[in-house]
């Protein structure tokens, strides 16, 4: 066993949204402290002070974020992260009757932690900045998952009563389609507004184009002819105004958040790294920037990078058995963010189009396709990271001519 010359005591932590679970154990595996506290300002306070007594602890827990986490973090204890999946097989190799409760969790954590930790990599404290960035990014997306499922929700209530709306507009994530909804609610409401209300509509958001102004004022004008019933109508128009009201609020709530991810990421001083990368524009920039971190000691190598962002492989082989599977345990948010850089990057770069196109010719989807290139970025990004060096092209392509790259090759013969 590798000795741990900076902890005396290791600590297993089951945490729980409403209370936590805390056994801690000597060098020896001996349990000398166990107990349960609330996950409040007198429950936090206890454990601090019960902490007094070990005062060089580590501490494993089942997640590396959240209140648990940084709560931990203020206390001055050494944080250890397990993944779920260890966890699960730590508990496993400790209790092989399949045994479950919090207090065997806490005990299989802190005790591998006191046999196997040496090697792991403690978690530390973060730039509040990336952290505010990070949880805004997220959060950002799941709004704009929502705003998907209320798009569905109201074209799904139009096409019962109100096919003329469908029919005058294709995209459905633009605002002003909401606002036609939230302006004419019903054909018969459109009807009876004529045409002079429709060219306004048209002019004030920018929609007045020669070639569709008058296919629309068309639909507009026959809107009434083929509609649903008025039991329907007058159910469903007012579900469809609800949801168009309740899509420009949600607008208006991202359009905040946009605005603060953008000045956060514009304060930050890796902004122009991540700033300079091909296809990442304003969105994706500030996500990948927040997903990585700014700690450069955080990988040792640009394979750690990949084995985060799920691009790199996981290669199996068992007797002359051998297979490549995708890597699920990873961060999924880097993973989502890195798929569609990798995707708009091919806009941007001949380079990157030459090499998705390989990888297709060789017989892979578009999604793997994507993810190969999505690796391939990942070991530029964290070279760039090391260095805080911004993306040059030409230097990139010197590189390329340098060491004689295939890829290089296939953009050169097209």
């Amino acid at each position: 066993m590798k000795p741990f010359p900076e902890l005396t005591h290791f600590a297993g932590f089951d945490w729980a949204k409403q209370h936590h679970q805390v056994v801690i154990l000597d060098a020896r595996g001996q349990t000398v402290a166990e107990w349960r506290f609330a996950h409040d300002a007198t429950g936090w306070q206890e454990f601090r002070q019960r902490l007094a007594a070990f005062p060089a602890l580590g501490v494993a827990i089942e997640t590396c974020q959240g209140a648990a986490v940084e709560k931990l973090l203020e206390s001055g204890v050494t944080v250890y992260p397990i993944a779920p999946k260890r966890a699960q097989a730590y508990r496993q190799r400790h209790r092989p009757s399949g045994d479950k409760s919090d207090s065997v969790d806490a005990w299989s954590m802190g005790d591998a932690l006191r046999l196997d930790g040496a090697a792991w990599k403690a978690l530390a404290a973060e730039d509040p900045v990336v952290q505010q960035l990070r949880l805004l990014c997220r959060d950002e997306v799941a709004l704009i998952g929502q705003r998907t499922a209320l798009i569905n929700q109201l074209q799904q209530a139009l096409h019962e009563y109100y096919p003329a709306a469908l029919e005058a507009f294709d995209d459905w994530t633009e605002p002003f389609a909401w606002a036609f909804v939230a302006t004419f609610p019903t054909p018969a409401v459109l009807q009876a507004a004529g045409k002079r209300k429709g060219e306004k509509f048209l002019h004030t958001h920018k929609l007045w184009r020669p070639a569709s102004a008058a296919k629309r004022l068309e639909i507009f004008g026959r809107a009434a002819r083929f509609a649903g019933g008025e039991a329907v109508t007058a159910a469903k128009s007012l579900l469809a105004l609800t949801l168009a009201r309740l899509l420009q609020a949600l607008e208006r709530q991202l359009n905040e958040y946009r605005a603060r991810i953008e000045k956060l990421f514009a304060d930050h001083p890796d902004h122009d790294l991540f700033g300079s990368l091909p296809g990442a524009g304003a969105k994706l920039a500030p996500r990948l920037l927040s997903e990585i971190g700014e700690d450069r000691d955080r990988f040792a190598d640009a394979n750690g990078l990949q084995c985060l962002a799920g691009s790199a492989p996981v290669r199996y082989q068992s007797g002359g058995y051998q297979a490549v599977r995708l890597r699920r345990a990873c961060n999924h948010h880097l993973r989502y963010a890195v798929h569609l850089w990798a995707d708009l990057s091919r806009a941007y770069c001949p380079w990157a189009q030459a090499y998705y196109q390989a990888q297709r010719e060789r017989g892979k989807n578009h999604a793997a396709a994507l993810r190969c290139l999505g690796n391939r970025w990942l070991k530029i990004l964290w070279k760039m990271w090391q260095t805080r060096t911004p993306y040059d092209a030409d230097r990139h392509m010197r590189n390329q001519t340098a060491h004689g790259s295939w890829v290089l090759k296939l953009q050169l013969a097209k």
